[in-house]
């Protein structure tokens, strides 16, 4: 497991407490949990700090002390928020992610940020009961592609031979044409490696999401959102697909994960917060 927003925008405003403090409270996700849970000193920092929840009714902020602080998303800071997580996953619980970085001054905040939005976030919760979010990146190797196209095109293999056996007569046009037919090839080919993906994995996932590609060799950056007891179907699905596709395309595959391309809650916090 390794890697990884729109919603509810609220602005938290300064403190009323007079007591001063230098440590607040960061938040990782909201839970539905009926009693005070608690789930290991594994809180971001570095301290030790424990994990635990705030709560307003049945809505959960889970937290932890932490100083008052911007946290720079470094990856030891990225990794300990996401592995708070990862421990509400295996817990049984669906967590709605906060953005990282989200910093209360004092608990009464983190409860009156849950009164404020509470409509929002019981709506979320509710839609995103036992769903998990799963990742898939496909790069494929190009040249492999290309050789299979040259195999099924015979205007390009035409094209090809004429400009490899004959240099000195071969025309401008000639390898502009060729380059214009390898280029549009392979725009189809990726698009059908893609919708074919998508089409394979459609009756195992709620909803996709499609995210940008980053490289020359990525062709395919998507989240998908599962449910909790089509998660083996899911897997079993993307395996097959990897198989099918091997030498051609790789696949990486992570989750499960919080469903952060599906919904996040996002808190600004105003300068005069002392954050």
């Amino acid at each position: 497991m390794a890697e990884k927003r729109s919603g509810t925008t609220t602005t938290l405003e300064p403190s009323t407490d007079s007591a001063p403090t230098t440590d607040g409270v960061y938040i990782y996700s909201i839970i539905e949990s009926p009693g005070p849970r608690t789930f290991g000193k594994i809180g971001i920092g570095g301290r030790g700090d424990e994990v635990y929840t705030i709560h307003y009714r049945e809505l959960a902020a889970v937290s932890s002390r932490t100083p008052l602080m911007v946290y720079d998303p470094t990856r030891d800071n990225a990794l300990a928020h996401e592995h708070v997580n990862e421990v509400l996953i295996e817990a049984g619980f669906t967590p709605v992610p906060m953005s990282f970085g989200t910093l209360f001054k004092t608990e009464k905040d983190a409860v009156e940020f849950l009164k404020d939005t509470y409509d929002a976030l019981r709506d979320v919760l509710l839609k995103m009961k036992d769903k998990l979010e799963y990742g898939l990146k496909v790069n494929w190797d190009r040249d492999a592609v290309l050789r299979e196209i040259e195999e099924q095109n015979d205007e390009i293999r035409r094209l090809k031979a004429e400009i490899v056996n004959d240099q000195q007569r071969s025309t401008y046009f000639a390898r502009m044409q060729l380059g214009r037919l390898v280029e549009q090839a392979l725009g189809e080919r990726s698009e059908s490696f893609v919708r074919d993906v998508y089409g394979e994995l459609r009756d195992a996932a709620i909803a996709s999401r499609s995210n940008k590609v980053i490289g020359e060799k990525m062709i395919m950056n998507a989240a998908f959102l599962v449910s909790r007891d089509k998660a083996e179907d899911f897997d079993r699905k993307v395996q097959e697909i990897a198989k099918r596709h091997e030498g051609k395309l790789t696949f990486r595959y992570t989750g499960p994960w919080p469903p952060y391309n599906f919904v996040t809650i996002r808190l600004q916090l105003e300068r005069s917060a002392g954050v």
